[in-house]
């Protein structure tokens, strides 16, 4: 069995504020690191009521110190919207803090809208960090290795794992070619996956972090007691996923506001075709869409994205996958 990791867009549910989300979040990195997952993920999102993760490094400290053993990261950080330098004293601070446990990874798109990519750059052309991304990379880089022009510290001999995320073939072929670690956001491309995976594996070069290609990829899944729950469960972050799509981002919505929304069909055939590529059942429904999605896609890892209003539900939907995939829980 691979390892499963979690990613967390720390959902920010109608009825509840960013301090609650958070608080969730907490509740969950250290439940996840007593089931037994390896890695624990935040995204950067911005502008977006409905998600609290809007500081990846931040929130990664936070989620270090009320944790002991599983890895924390990015999920990723989105490097256009950054100086170089700054992402380098932030995550060389991280690993210094705690060694051995920081994951960086990188993505390319601005992860927000043209508006508020224009006020992250401080009035650069919103494509522009996107255009200059391989010269970012390459400077990120030498920050840890204490070759740039400028000395960061503590970023060096404090260099985190670097991964590439991305969700086409571009972050894949440049993460192939530096032989570095790759994580495909399945989740919201999914017909892009197999793909990027093997263009990853065909333009993959040995070096020094990497011998062989090492590849993950995210899953939207969503586990509960029977297959009818847990797709009532689902409804939620479903529609929140189309009011996002229609330009009225928001809260996630209750469950009992999504039972009650009267729904388009142009709405409902939205939805079901986004719940149709997601795992979404029972744990032995799980169970088997996990190991189908594994077997079909040959990764090294999967990281694993749960969307629900409520925090409780989210917990024991990790705790369902948890036992019906055999994780091993943390030694006590």
């Amino acid at each position: 069995m691979v390892p499963l990791s979690v990613l967390d867009l720390v959902p920010v549910g109608s009825g509840s504020s960013a301090t609650d989300a958070l608080a969730g979040s907490t509740r969950l990195v250290r439940r996840a690191e007593e089931l037994g997952f390896h890695r624990y993920w935040v995204a950067e999102h911005h502008a977006m009521p409905g998600i609290a993760s809007s500081s990846p490094a931040v929130l990664i400290a936070h989620l270090a110190a009320h944790s002991s053993s599983i890895r924390l990261g990015s999920g990723g950080v989105m490097l256009p919207n950054h100086q170089p330098l700054v992402i380098a004293e932030q995550f060389g601070t991280l690993e210094a803090l705690h060694p051995g446990r920081i994951d960086l990874g990188i993505g390319r798109a601005p992860g927000t809208d043209q508006r508020t990519a224009r006020a992250l750059r401080r009035g650069q052309a919103p494509d522009q960090g996107v255009d200059d991304f391989p010269e970012q990379l390459a400077e990120l880089s030498a920050y840890f290795r204490g070759d740039a022009p400028v000395i960061a510290v503590p970023a060096v001999g404090n260099a985190p794992a670097m991964w590439l995320l991305g969700s086409s073939g571009y972050s894949a072929q440049a993460a192939g070619m530096l032989g570095i670690p790759f994580a495909f956001a399945h989740h919201f491309s999914s017909e892009n996956t197999l793909p990027a995976l093997d263009l990853y594996r065909r333009t993959f070069r040995p070096s020094p972090t990497l011998d062989e290609p090492y590849s993950m990829i995210a899953a939207n899944v969503l586990c509960a007691e029977t297959d009818e729950e847990a797709m009532r469960l689902s409804m939620p972050g479903a529609m929140s996923f189309l009011n996002l799509r229609l330009g009225r981002p928001g809260l996630m919505p209750s469950l009992a506001e999504t039972e009650a929304h009267q729904w388009t069909e142009a709405e409902r055939a939205f939805v079901d075709d986004r719940l149709s590529q997601q795992i979404i059942g029972s744990p032995e429904t799980t169970r088997k869409g996990i190991e189908e999605l594994l077997d079909r896609t040959g990764v090294d890892e999967l990281m694993i994205t749960t969307q629900t209003h409520s925090p409780d539900d989210r917990i024991r939907s990790y705790e369902l996958v948890a036992d019906a995939m055999g994780v091993a829980p943390l030694s006590r």
